[in-house]
């Protein structure tokens, strides 16, 4: 009995570690990522649409607010599938220099089904940057985040 106790505690620890693992790593803003943009809507609809509180989800510690109770539901099915790349942050910035940048939730672009999202402020539209080079900066993005996040 005490060893099936003990691995039991062993696995709730670890699970509690991912999720805050994941939220640690995560751009999020008063615990919300995506500045509370539906992660849903830029499939479904093509375009950043502001989420609603009463339509939260938390997946694995990372909290997003959809739009819709069907986008609700889309969300907790298949979270990952509606996740932004890179925990959220800024894709061009992760490719160029490995760096957690903010990001304007309306300047994204989806690539082989998986959202991501780009920093645009001040006369600096990354998305453009991003274009232009768009499978070396995906690529080197990649083994970035995975250094960051494990």
């Amino acid at each position: 009995m005490k060893k099936i106790s003990f691995i039991l505690l062993f696995l709730s620890l670890n699970f509690v570690a991912f999720g805050q693992n994941r939220a640690n790593h995560f751009n999020v803003s008063k615990r919300i990522a995506i500045y509370g943009y539906d992660p849903v809507a830029y499939f479904t609809e093509k375009k950043a649409v502001k989420g609603k509180k009463e339509f939260a989800v938390n997946a694995d510690n990372v909290v997003y607010y959809c739009s819709s109770a069907k986008n609700q539901d889309l969300l907790i099915k298949n979270y990952k599938k509606y996740e932004p790349q890179y925990g959220g942050w800024c894709a061009y910035a992760m490719g160029k220099s490995a760096e957690k940048v903010e990001i304007d939730p309306s300047t994204f672009k989806i690539i082989d089904g998986k959202l991501y999202l780009f920093y645009n402020a001040y006369f600096t539209n990354t998305l453009t940057s991003w274009n232009k080079d768009e499978t070396n900066l995906k690529n080197k993005a990649d083994k970035n985040w995975g250094k960051i996040f494990k």
